[in-house]
C-alpha cells in the first residue's frame, strides 16, 4: 500500500502524525430527523459540540497496521474499539499502535492534551482476543426495564438480507450522505489501493475500512427501535474475514442483535452484521457495533 502517511516507529510502538478529521454526518437523517452529528441536535442533547462519526478514526490506524502485517490488514485483520471522548470537527488526533506478538497489538488515539479518544486492539486472524471480546465477556448486569429498545431481544434478526454494495460516485444515502469519492477526497490518510485503476495487489480497489460500516449499515438494520430518538457508538468492531471488501462489489449484509443494556444516560444494544459476496458466496467481513440511544432524545421516556 503507498500511504502518504509519516510513521514514527520507537520499539514496538508505531505512531501516526496528529490529523483533523472531517465531519461528513452534519446531513446525516434517519426516521425522519437530524442525527447526533447535527450541531442543534448535540446542543439539545447537552453535548459540547456534534460529534465525528466514531468510524472515521479507524483509518489513521490503517497505515500503522500495513506497516507491520502488510496487505494481510485488509485481508484477514480485526480493528476493535471502545470510544472514550468525543471528537468534533476541527480537534486534532493522533493514533498510535503497540506491538504485543505477532498477530496483536494494542491501538489507542489522543487528542494533544493527552485525552484518550478510544482504546483496542488490532489483531490479525480470529486466534487473539479483541478488545470487544474482552468487553463482552466481563460479567453484565441484567438490564433491567427498557422503554426505547424493549421491542428488541438477543437472536433477533434484522430480516432478510439486504444486497448492497458500495460504487466510487454514488451516494450512500440519507444515513451517509456522502459518496465513496467525497469521503475519500477528506479521508486522514490517502492510500493508492483505494483509487480507481489496478493499484491494489487485488486488482481493483478497496473500500477503506472506516467505510466497511457504512456499507454494512447504510440501508439500515431493520430492527424496531422506539423513536423519535438519538443514537451514538460506544463501540464499533470491524474484522476481515476474507477481505478485502471491493468497491463496486454487491455484497449480501445480514444483522442480528447480539446483546443489550443501559446505563445513566443511554439504552443500549449490540448488532453484529455480516457482508457475504454476493456472487462467490464468500464471508468478507463482519461489524459489532454497540450503539446507545438517549434517554433524553425519546419523548415519551417515563420520568425518573
Amino acid at each position: 500500500m503507498t500511504f502518504e502517511t509519516p510513521i514514527t516507529i520507537d520499539g514496538d510502538t508505531l505512531t501516526g502524525p496528529y490529523r483533523r478529521p472531517a465531519q461528513m454526518l452534519a446531513g446525516q437523517e434517519y426516521a425522519g430527523h437530524a442525527s447526533v452529528h447535527d450541531g442543534d441536535t448535540a446542543t439539545n442533547l447537552g453535548l459540547t459540540g456534534a460529534p465525528i462519526e466514531g468510524p472515521t478514526l479507524f483509518s489513521q490506524f490503517d497505515p500503522l497496521a500495513v506497516e507491520i502485517w502488510g496487505q494481510r490488514w485488509f485481508e484477514e485483520g480485526c480493528v476493535s474499539s471502545h470510544f472514550q471522548t468525543m471528537v468534533v470537527g476541527g480537534e486534532e488526533l493522533q493514533a498510535s499502535l503497540t506491538r504485543r506478538s505477532e498477530t496483536a497489538a494494542s491501538i489507542e488515539s489522543h487528542k494533544p492534551d493527552g485525552s484518550s479518544v478510544l482504546v483496542g486492539t488490532a489483531t490479525i486472524g480470529a486466534a487473539d482476543p479483541t478488545e470487544l471480546d474482552e468487553r463482552r465477556a466481563r460479567p453484565s448486569a441484567d438490564p433491567g426495564a427498557l422503554h426505547i429498545i424493549d421491542q428488541l431481544s438477543v437472536g433477533m434478526s434484522g430480516g432478510a438480507p439486504i444486497d448492497t454494495a458500495m460504487e466510487y460516485d454514488e451516494s450512500n444515502g440519507l444515513l451517509y450522505p456522502f459518496t465513496l469519492a467525497e469521503k475519500l477526497g477528506k479521508i486522514t490518510e490517502h492510500g493508492s489501493w483505494y483509487v480507481p485503476g489496478e493499484h491494489s495487489p487485488w486488482g481493483r480497489p478497496i473500500i477503506p475500512t472506516e467505510m466497511i460500516s457504512v456499507l454494512a449499515l447504510k440501508g439500515g438494520t431493520g430492527f424496531p427501535v422506539r423513536g423519535p430518538s438519538i443514537g451514538l457508538f460506544i463501540d464499533l468492531q470491524v474484522r476481515y474475514v476474507n477481505g478485502p471488501v471491493f468497491v463496486d462489489n454487491p455484497y449480501l449484509v445480514d444483522h442480528e442483535v447480539i446483546g443489550l443494556g443501559q446505563g445513566k444516560r443511554v439504552e443500549s444494544y449490540w448488532t453484529e452484521s455480516r457482508l457475504v459476496d454476493l456472487d462467490t458466496g464468500v464471508h468478507a467481513a463482519t461489524v459489532l457495533l454497540h450503539q446507545g440511544v438517549f434517554k433524553d432524545s425519546y419523548a415519551d421516556y417515563p420520568a425518573s
